[in-house]
């Protein structure tokens, strides 16, 4: 971040000043919520968690190097020459200020969101407008009411474009932060049913969905997927431009599948102002919608063809999305750990049905979490699913998966459940046979990477 005065700070939250005996510093160089990662001049901002709470480390993070705290507690000892400063709610104060930060900088924010897609969107915006300049962008899973701020923080004069992921499970938080990140461009990928639990239906994740355009920018352009209808009726809800984009030609942004290839795929790519090819290095339907944002948004902002098509072929997904690697035995592992839900799954498995293999395909399935009273039925759409497609061998793991082996005897097709992941790690070497190809997937709380961890032992 670029430095700010503590003078500015009191300005911009509401609190009271507690300082040291000695005169304080008043130029703040970063912003932390980890004494972990503290550095010299840094301001702590302690925060409540389940499990912990920052203000117990508040004479750690002085020790360390923060210059001042902002803080719920005055019952700790201020250094000489170090400050606290008093507020009701760190949580907000924190919201508050990276509200206020922001506004120091006129550059273009790009804030991302919906139901799957976020993270891959997000990253592929930021391979393609890297071609024009110096971007930030989310870092892992910051797309919260704290991650936000904090990537927020990140922003320099250096930067000519910012992409923020913004996530939710419930209403009215990403209002709040769309309010910190005032959005020159808002995309929503699509609507499914993540955290269908907590939100009641798809109308209710649309609603909550489309606060990212609250605080959009006064000349600010909704990008949405036309393909979806509950998106498309917001073309005719919505007082700013909007751009769509999906597979079908009646959207303004539209690609084709020409060629599927080994590690990749090209894609030709209408505009409202050209058509040109893409070579992309990632496989799957899926990813049409995770890349025409980008280059919406490029077209928008000047980039060239040439551009673009670099950005999109020097492109790398981030970890555990469709990850793949080959190990010695050998076995072939897709690993797409890090999320799930029935569209991502639908496409990861339709992904290794289009691939070619050396030997068979697998799938080890997981629960996915956050889907309520319709948790059953959607295990069993899946089950149902995945038994058409040529998969030769079906791994199902978890309390929920139990319903995705259901559904896939609804169609009469075999597959193997474990309750529990201990049990799939002990039986997986005698299901798995040479040059297999194994996609494995569930939500991020079944922590599947273990199952990928122990086929790399497999020999």
């Amino acid at each position: 971040m670029k430095p700010i005065q503590l003078s500015w700070l009191l300005q911009v939250i509401e609190g009271n000043l507690i300082k040291g005996e000695e005169q304080v510093e008043g130029t703040i160089c970063g912003i932390s919520t980890d004494t972990r990662k503290i550095q010299l001049g840094d301001l702590f901002i302690p925060l409540r968690g389940e499990r912990f709470d920052g203000h117990d480390f508040i004479e750690e993070a002085y020790k360390k190097g923060a210059i001042g705290c902002i803080s719920e507690r005055q019952d700790v000892q201020i250094p000489n020459g170090k400050w606290l400063f008093l507020v009701s709610d760190t949580k907000k104060a924190m919201m508050d200020l990276a509200e206020a930060y922001r506004k120091c900088f006129s550059i273009p924010v790009i804030g991302v969101t919906g139901s799957v897609g976020k993270t891959s969107t997000k990253d592929m915006i930021a391979s393609i407008l890297s071609q024009k300049g110096s971007i930030l962008k989310t870092q892992g899973n910051y797309n919260n009411e704290i991650g936000v701020p904090l990537t927020i923080f990140g922003l320099q004069s250096a930067h000519q474009f910012a992409i923020v992921e913004m996530g939710m499970s419930g209403f009215g938080e990403i209002h709040n932060l769309s309010k910190i990140v005032r959005p020159q461009f808002a995309i929503i990928t699509n609507i499914g049913v993540s955290h269908i639990e907590y939100l009641g239906s798809r109308e209710g994740i649309l609603k909550a969905k489309s606060e990212i355009f609250d605080y959009l920018a006064p000349n600010g352009v909704a990008i949405i997927n036309g393909d979806e209808p509950l998106l498309r009726s917001l073309q005719e809800t919505l007082s700013c431009s909007v751009i769509t984009f999906g597979h079908k030609n009646t959207n303004m942004y539209w690609a084709q599948i020409k060629q599927y290839q080994d590690q990749g795929m090209q894609l030709l790519v209408h505009t409202p102002s050209n058509e040109f090819m893409l070579e992309v290095p990632c496989i799957g339907e899926h990813w049409i919608y995770n890349i025409l944002p980008g280059v919406a948004i490029a077209e928008l902002v000047g980039l060239s063809v040439e551009q673009i098509q670099r950005g999109v072929l020097y492109f790398v997904p981030s970890g555990m999305r469709m990850e793949r690697e080959s190990t010695a035995y050998p076995l072939h592992i897709i690993n797409d750990t890090y999320n799930a839900s029935l569209d991502s799954m639908k496409a990861a498995i339709k992904v290794l049905t289009h691939l070619s293999v050396p030997g068979r395909k697998v799938v080890i399935l997981g629960d996915i979490f956050e889907l309520g009273k319709y948790s059953q039925e959607i295990h069993r759409e899946l089950g149902r699913y995945v038994a058409q497609k040529p998969i030769d061998s079906l791994l199902f793991v978890g309390e929920a998966a139990k319903e995705i082996a259901v559904g896939a005897q609804q169609m009469g097709k075999k597959s193997f459940y474990f309750k529990t992941k201990e049990n799939l790690l002990d039986a997986i070497s005698s299901l798995i046979q040479k040059d297999d190809t194994i996609l494995i997937k569930a939500s991020r709380g079944m922590h599947l990477e273990e199952v990928v961890e122990k086929l790399k032992e497999v020999k």
